[in-house]
């Protein structure tokens, strides 16, 4: 944290404790983001120069521990049991808006998706809301919430399961995604609709032979392996054009000689339903019984981390296009920006919440996921463009905690989806 320049005393504990009624709030959310614009930036910059892997986010987490108290906020390092994450929150009674800041990048290739923006997007949001809540003095709460371990380990997962997310009426974020696919001046979408994925490791077991001397003795569990890959290629042509099946192979064996008794892969499963997707591995899980039962090895399965599909809300997405400089933002777009899963999705089967999708400036051959998306996120316009995010989501968490009419509409629409998800 020593390495990031911190801007003087924050604006908002200058603030009063309440203002005239006809105070301009998106004035005074954007100032206070104005405002600490550098210490945002330096945070965004550190987080990137310091990639860090699922749940080894240390530097991260201490980084915005140490920025949030220098502002005067109470945090709570290491919160929900989970050692990366973290929870700072500001305000009391009313209704609570909740802006996720994921910071975990992949291995080899550091921040390709971006979380870094995302983390600086989030912060911007939930510093916005703070200072509106501070200068009105009315009941409401806005929680930044470190959310580590997006990248396939499922933390988001970990904190529902801690109760994270209870009592929470709304939680927002935004996530880069490649630009060239739209056309300026859109450079978001609101409404990003992202798939379920059930994730299993799939462990053969057979007997080991030497493959010369006496290949008759062995069961050979590779084959096994084979046998399910080209099953699995052949379902492929029987699915929905939504849906996806990939896997590896991460054990095969260990000499050429000796039959492999041990062999395991790893696939996902995702539909656009958890409901869905649960099926799809259904069929999926056939190919491998099948290709057991051919070769004679025994065949287990071993859960991951599943995500469910992302389920934005329609009032808080709407309220997002409004609250983005005019022409910006569109509802809704036919082409897929972000067609992966996350465990955002979850959340969003827990309370009213969205994940849309902002645009970088890359090039064909540029999107999430390799280098050139990595260095293309490390570039001040695509910081401007997360802070310009983080702007519209401060004012739609605003709208959450002071227009009832909007908020119970948010609430019905939501438990009206939820009557739909679980009953597929």
């Amino acid at each position: 944290m020593a390495d990031i320049e911190l801007s003087p005393a924050s604006s908002t504990a200058s603030l009063p404790s309440r203002v005239k009624a006809g105070d301009d709030w998106s004035r005074i959310i954007e100032g206070e983001i104005d405002a600490r614009h550098a210490d945002i930036y330096g945070l965004n910059q550190h987080i990137h120069s310091n990639p860090e892997l699922a749940f080894e986010e240390h530097k991260a987490h201490d980084a915005f521990v140490a920025i949030l108290r220098y502002l005067s906020f109470e945090v709570a390092p290491r919160s929900y049991g989970v050692d990366t994450a973290f929870t700072a929150e500001y305000g009391s009674g009313g209704r609570l808006v909740v802006y996720n800041a994921e910071y975990d990048a992949l291995p080899n290739i550091g921040h390709a998706c971006g979380h870094n923006l995302i983390a600086s997007a989030s912060f911007a949001a939930f510093l916005g809301v703070a200072a509106a809540l501070k200068k009105s003095g009315q009941p409401g709460r806005v929680r930044l919430q470190g959310t580590p371990a997006e990248e396939g380990a499922g933390g988001k997962l970990k904190l529902l399961a801690a109760g994270a997310y209870e009592g929470v009426d709304a939680c927002l974020m935004v996530h880069p995604g490649p630009g060239h696919l739209l056309k300026e001046p859109v450079r978001s979408i609101a409404h990003v609709r992202m798939l379920a994925n059930v994730k299993m490791s799939i462990h053969f077991t057979g007997r080991e032979a030497h493959a010369a001397i006496a290949p008759w003795d062995g069961v050979n569990a590779l084959d096994a392996v084979c046998l399910s890959y080209n099953a699995i290629s052949m379902l492929r042509q029987q699915i929905r054009p939504h849906e996806r099946i990939h896997g590896i192979f991460r054990a095969t064996g260990t000499r050429p000689n000796v039959t492999p008794a041990n062999c395991t892969v790893e696939y996902y499963c995702r539909s656009d339903t958890r409901a869905h997707a649960r099926q799809l591995w259904e069929r999926v899980k056939k190919c491998f019984e099948g290709a057991a039962l051919a070769t004679g090895c025994d065949v287990r399965y071993e859960p991951i981390n599943s995500y469910a599909d992302l389920r934005p809300s329609t009032a808080l997405c709407r309220a997002f296009v409004e609250a983005m400089p005019p022409g910006t933002a569109l509802y809704d777009y036919p082409v897929d920006m972000l067609a992966g899963s996350t465990d955002m999705g979850d959340v969003t089967y827990a309370c009213p919440g969205f994940h849309a999708a902002f645009a970088l400036d890359t090039k064909h051959g540029e999107a999430n996921h390799t280098k050139p998306f990595a260095a293309v996120a490390a570039t001040q316009d695509a910081f401007e463009r997360a802070i310009a995010c983080g702007k519209g989501m401060a004012l739609v968490g605003w709208k959450v905690l002071t227009d009832d009419g909007f908020a119970r509409q948010m609430k019905t629409e939501w438990e009206e989806d939820m009557k739909v998800a679980n009953a597929e």
